[in-house]
């Protein structure tokens, strides 16, 4: 058989550790079951995205290179992450299934992959959502409520929920030797947060909570998982504290970031990638929602939202409450976390695993 050559379109290359996260555990997982699986990636940053991980990459704003790339291969991967949503923009709808319908097009089969679908709040792009994933020779999402989204659309094949990829890694593999370095005795809460229009003042009750925390006791860590963009964020929290906190570099590896939030207690996460790498590794989490997405990953692993920031119905002792609830039952809140996610972990392959069956 001849070496298999798939095409993996995301959000690559941007620098947002979510979905660079992503990126890395659907190539891991794909060399797991296919250890010659020719990968090319779409990217925003192609010559950073081949040194990164090992595989080719074009530029995923050129029609000709992409057109390209998909002809000259066995099929397309699509995802995972929030790929098909209109929240943030009128843009990603019609990237996403254009990619998909150009792979159509030349008859390679599509694969959609762990992804999380919606909202949908234009009528178009519900039809154009319907019509490109109803010919999708595998559908994949992360969540219920992704695949309730869809069918409510008209979306009428077989659609699966499965793991998101990132569950597949394993950040006990990894080490921080900034972490090593600045890590205290004391208890940890490692702080995910991101800039989000609100009309809350969220930023400040946050603060106050932390404040509250670290007088407490607690070593306080923001771990930027956006680069630039989440450091501002962090900066800016940072600023309205009175109590002493750290940052972790915003420019540091997945690995490291992931090792960063496994070696600390507790974690304080907007970001939905650093609630997963907290479950990977086994950091029991409360988090802060602005997306459906981010309550629907704490229900699967059954940890606390302490409130949603577009909502001003919590405030900063919300936030300390859960916290410290935590702290009063930590072995057992480890265990269930563990309990919870290791069936997720060893279910992760599959979609990799089906995606290979299906060219061979």
């Amino acid at each position: 058989m001849a070496d298999l050559r798939l095409v993996l379109s995301g959000y690559y290359g941007f620098d947002n550790v979510g979905d660079e996260a992503i990126l890395y555990a659907i190539i891991q997982s794909l060399r797991s079951i296919e250890p010659k699986v020719d990968i090319v990636v779409l990217s925003n940053n192609p010559e950073k995205t081949k040194e990164q991980y090992d595989v080719k990459a074009v530029n995923r704003w050129s029609i000709r290179e992409v057109s390209s790339a998909i002809k000259h291969s066995d099929g397309l991967i699509s995802g995972g992450g929030s790929l098909l949503q209109d929240e943030t923009g009128w843009k990603s709808i019609p990237y996403y299934t254009g990619i998909m319908k150009i792979a159509q097009f030349l008859k390679k089969p599509v694969f959609v992959y762990a992804q999380g679908m919606g909202p949908f709040k234009n009528r178009v792009n519900k039809l154009i959502v319907k019509s490109t994933l109803n010919r999708a020779s595998i559908l994949t999402v992360r969540d219920e409520q992704s695949r309730q989204l869809l069918q409510s659309i008209g979306v009428n094949r077989a659609i699966q929920i499965v793991p998101d990829p990132v569950i597949s890694l394993n950040p006990f593999e990894f080490s921080s030797p900034w972490m090593d370095q600045h890590k205290a005795p004391s208890k940890s809460v490692t702080v995910s947060i991101r800039d989000w229009p609100s009309d809350s003042n969220y930023m400040e009750e946050v603060a106050l909570s932390l404040d509250e925390l670290a007088a407490r006791g607690y070593q306080i860590i923001f771990i930027p998982m956006h680069g630039k963009h989440d450091l501002e964020a962090s900066k800016t929290v940072q600023g309205m504290m009175k109590q002493k906190s750290l940052i972790a570099p915003h420019d540091s590896t997945i690995q490291e970031k992931m090792a960063v939030i496994r070696e600390s207690d507790i974690l304080l996460g907007m970001r939905l990638h650093a609630l997963i790498f907290a479950s990977v590794g086994y950091t029991p989490f409360v988090a802060l929602s602005y997306d459906p997405k981010v309550d629907s990953f704490a229900s699967i692993v059954q940890q606390k939202v302490a409130g949603n920031v577009n909502i001003n119905n919590w405030s900063h002792h919300d936030i300390v409450s859960s916290i410290e609830m935590i702290n009063d039952h930590y072995g057992e809140e480890v265990d269930k976390l563990k309990a919870l996610v290791s069936p997720l972990q060893q279910s992760s392959l599959h979609t990799a695993k089906d995606v290979i069956v299906k060219l061979t």
